[in-house]
């Protein structure tokens, strides 16, 4: 294995030698494009402003092998934890689970559930399927990783994982694991933190066994009674059962709402700023097969929300559903036996092992038993909810018979997640990128949204559904009628089944058991599409999409108040929403790239644009007259001169966002105009009029609630909001090792806002989790607040809002006669060690509002070429 630095006179040879070849490179066999003819791996990586790898080789894997190497060279400890986490060695390596709210033991109820959903044994068994694309991005990524962890000696690793035995070596496997926890970010990773571990028959304890030659102790027995204690606290504490906790923005325009009279794209996903969600910037080149430029997930090997020459496409967490329930009719007296279609079918077992490090010389290794339908694992849904049966009680659907629940996953199998973006990455029109979900793709748990250089705007779906008949489908509707246990389950994003009957078992098609193309929600337009995680349904109001299956979600139904605002700026291009506001589109109502990452940036709230008029009336009203005994005067005053947007100057949006976290929790009541399906942005709306201007107004009331939260952390009506709301990052310290993290930069202003509570498009927030997103890495977490929108409340160190989610990689981008032309950021920077010049330097720029351009040609590249040059890494 070799590492090499090229000089600018070499590189600029080796990039024109590599990306002008001649046609002999340019027709050689599709088999030298995957793996190298020699079986050597060798890549060119060049990092650009941001520190963004530019990686170019001569086929695939060694696309991938420098890929995999770059992604190392920023988030090793992430990446690393990552594979702990889907190998099930989490209480192996970081002991049996954090002291958390959830109790003690997280980790041994993780690495259990992980392996009965078949986590790491499914991936050994889709690795012997995978495609020859997937084989060589899997297994270049893998040794990118590992030739980076081989060169590094352990004791120059960043601090979070500095000396770990943990950070391995890893293989294909490990990476399709990891794939298959991504996979079910939207359904199964739900049940693993209790609801799968306390499955057990009635009189059976869901305690694991000690096994092996550890003696037991009233230790060991006292940390089996506190994991089952953790699991029914973990389980419990399950709300919207389907809510992934993600959100994004999308806009695909079409050739007649941009200055070039093409394609253009707005992206903003909204994911977390820690873990393994992180999205990582990147482009990718094997000439004369493959040139992509975006964004992918933490160890994914090829990026996910991406532009090449001619389209462009960005992805929305989808209204769908990923997963169904199943109540199995038990035979009676036997509680290891359904009935299905009047025939007995055993519930299988299968034995698992994992292993816990309890300050001994050698691990304990703990045993159990878990349970199996035909249709997957076996949950206690009673866990979840208390309105459900438990295992041998009388059930929902089949009140006459003992019952128990199991589950079956649209997004189990995921070996075909990497062919999926490959063939969008390598698309070159509208055809051949809707052909990938013609040939069953999936985006597992998103909707995709897309704008090519010829003007065509295309909304799809393109998540896994699973197909019921219709026959099916008339049951479940007619249970959300007539049960409001049921209508409360479907609206927590359960679809409740009857397993004693194949009539609700879901339906094969060409694309397995989910639902085909032809039967997916989609749009093409030559104006726009757009999501902002509200139903398919409002894409384009123009054009309303219904005759869906309910599994894809609501229609004729409120949307959310982001869609709304996207919306409203869409119909609206050159309307501001308030003075200070640039408009959407400029003066021309026609989008350029710059406008649409000022259209993110813009900091406008649907709440602020629809109620602020009516509250600053109210306050006027009021005067000094005490509301729930606070004088609102000096407040209200400064949403007077509030300018209505989320900018980090912006005096009085804190203020107007305690209100709001009091008052939406009564809006559905107040507004006296009701929601129109005919006309969804502007409806519902209107507060009600009684009592307006006295103490007894709701909204004041709100107010004032809001007001002694603020001052009960010290803070006055004049604070600008970037004094009160910013990014600070914390960490420093491996998993388990009972280290206090630390704050790792100063803080740095942030703008935005959330965008469930303020309604503000560039949507941001507070994360409460004492860990990263997905891993056992501390982080300085905030108490807050409650009505607040997760103010701090001043414990910790913490003061206002520390926002650790939201606006992450982001851009506008337009097609022109030179090809795409994009603008955008990653808002938490590349890298997570602070120790990396890549850390935090972008956040500044988001702080700032300096865009970059995302470079993409070769002359883009070259002129945003960071000093170091180009490296060549080869093995």
């Amino acid at each position: 294995m070799k590492i090499r630095t090229i000089s600018d006179r070499s590189r600029r040879a080796f990039g024109l030698a590599v990306l002008f070849a001649g046609s002999a490179l340019l027709t050689a066999c599709f088999e030298a494009k995957l793996f190298p003819v020699d079986g050597k791996l060798e890549a060119s990586i060049r990092r650009t402003t941001g520190g963004v790898p530019h990686i170019t080789a001569d086929n695939l894997k060694s696309a991938a092998f420098g890929h995999g190497y770059a992604q190392a060279q920023d988030n090793v400890c992430v990446l690393a934890e990552a594979i702990v986490k889907a190998r099930s060695e989490r209480a192996r390596y970081f002991g049996p689970g954090p002291g958390t709210a959830l109790g003690v033991g997280l980790n041994i109820i993780n690495d259990f559930s992980y392996k009965a959903q078949g986590i790491y044994s499914g991936a050994e068994r889709e690795y012997r399927t995978l495609s020859d694309e997937s084989r060589a991005l899997t297994e270049g990524f893998a040794e990118g990783y590992n030739r980076y962890v081989r060169e590094t000696a352990p004791g120059d690793l960043p601090s979070e994982c500095r000396d770990q035995p943990w950070v391995t070596e890893i293989t294909p496997v490990d990476l399709l694991a990891h794939y298959r926890l991504i996979g079910q970010y939207a359904s199964g990773e739900q049940f693993a933190t209790g609801a799968l571990f306390l499955a057990v028959p009635p009189g059976v304890s869901p305690a694991p066994r000690v096994v092996a030659s550890v003696t037991e102790s009233e230790t060991l027995e006292k940390l089996k009674r506190q994991v089952v204690a953790t699991a029914r606290a973990g389980a419990g504490s399950i709300e919207k059962i389907a809510d992934m906790g993600l959100a994004s923005n999308a806009w695909g325009l079409g050739k007649t709402m941009t200055e070039q009279g093409r394609g253009a794209l707005l992206a903003n996903p909204h994911f977390p700023y820690t873990g393994p969600r992180r999205l990582y910037e990147v482009q990718m080149t094997v000439p004369g097969y493959l040139n992509v430029h975006g964004a992918g997930l933490l160890g994914t090997a090829i990026p996910l929300i991406n532009f090449n020459e001619t389209l462009a496409w960005s992805h929305t967490v989808s209204t769908s559903r990923r997963f169904t329930w199943y109540e199995l009719a038990l035979k009676a007296g036997d509680n290891l036996t359904y009935v299905k279609d009047g025939v007995d079918t055993p519930i299988r077992t299968e034995t698992y092992q994992i292993e816990v490090d309890m300050g001994m010389s050698e691990p304990v290794v703990l045993e159990r038993e878990f349970y199996f339908s035909e249709y997957g694992p076996m949950i206690a849904a009673n866990a979840i909810d208390r309105n459900l049966p438990a295992w041998g009680d009388s059930g929902a659907l089949n009140p006459q018979s003992p019952v128990a629940m199991t589950y079956r996953d649209a997004n189990a199998n995921t070996g075909g997640l990497l062919d999926t973006w490959l063939q969008m990455s390598r698309a070159n029109n509208l055809n051949q990128f809707q052909r990938v979900f013609q040939n069953c793709g999936s985006t597992l748990w998103t909707n995709t949204t897309y704008a090519d250089a010829k003007g065509n705007a295309f909304y799809i779906d393109s998540s896994s559904v699973p197909n019921l008949s219709e026959q099916a489908i008339a049951l479940v509707n007619a249970r959300r009628a007539g049960s409001p246990l049921y209508r409360m389950l479907f609206d927590e994003g359960v679809t409740l089944l009857d397993g004693s009957t194949s009539t609700e078992d879901w339906v094969d098609t060409e694309c397995g058991p989910l639902v085909p193309y032809d039967q997916k929600p989609r749009l093409v337009r030559t104006d726009w599409v757009q999501n902002s995680n509200s139903s398919y349904w409002s894409t384009n109001p123009s054009e309303f999409l219904t005759g869906f299956s309910p599994l894809f979600g609501e229609e004729r139904a409120p949307i959310n108040a982001r869609t709304r605002l996207g919306l409203k700026m869409l119909q609206n291009p050159m309307a501001p929403g308030f003075p200070a506001a640039p408009l959407p589109a400029g003066q021309d109502g026609k989008f350029s790239a710059q406008e649409l990452i000022g259209v993110i940036w813009n900091n406008r709230a649907w709440y602020a644009e629809q109620f602020l008029p009516e509250l600053r009336q109210r306050c006027e009203a009021i005067g000094s007259t005490p509301v729930n005994g606070v004088d609102l005067s000096s407040w209200c005053q400064a949403l007077q001169g509030w300018n209505g947007l989320y900018n980090s100057g912006s005096v009085g949006a804190h203020i107007f966002r305690v209100f709001m976290a009091n008052y939406i929790n009564v809006m559905d009541t107040d507004l006296t105009t009701p929601f129109n399906p005919e006309n969804p942005v502007e409806t519902p709306a209107d507060p009600a009029r009684e009592n307006a201007g006295t103490p007894s107004d709701t909204m004041l009331k709100s107010l004032a609630t809001g007001v002694l939260a603020l001052q009960s952390q010290g803070i006055g009506p004049d604070e600008p909001l970037g004094d009160l709301q910013y990014y600070r990052p914390s960490g420093g310290v491996a998993p388990g090792s009972g280290a206090m993290p630390v704050f790792q930069i100063q803080p740095i202003p942030w703008h935005g806002g959330d965008g469930n509570i303020d309604g503000t498009f560039n949507a941001v927030g507070v994360v409460t989790s004492e860990f990263a997103e997905d891993t056992r890495f501390p982080r300085i977490a905030p108490e807050v607040i409650d009505n607040t929108a997760g103010l701090s409340d001043g414990s910790e160190g913490i003061d206002g809002w520390l926002m650790a989610r939201g606006t992450s990689w982001h851009f506008g981008l337009e097609f022109t006669n030179r090809g795409p032309e994009a603008y955008g950021l990653v808002s938490y920077s590349q890298s997570t060690d602070a120790m990396s010049p890549y850390f935090s330097d972008q956040s500044v720029q988001y702080a700032n509002k300096e865009y970059r351009q995302i470079p993409f040609t070769e002359r883009e590249i070259e002129a945003n070429l960071l000093p170091q040059g180009e490296t060549v890494i080869s093995q």
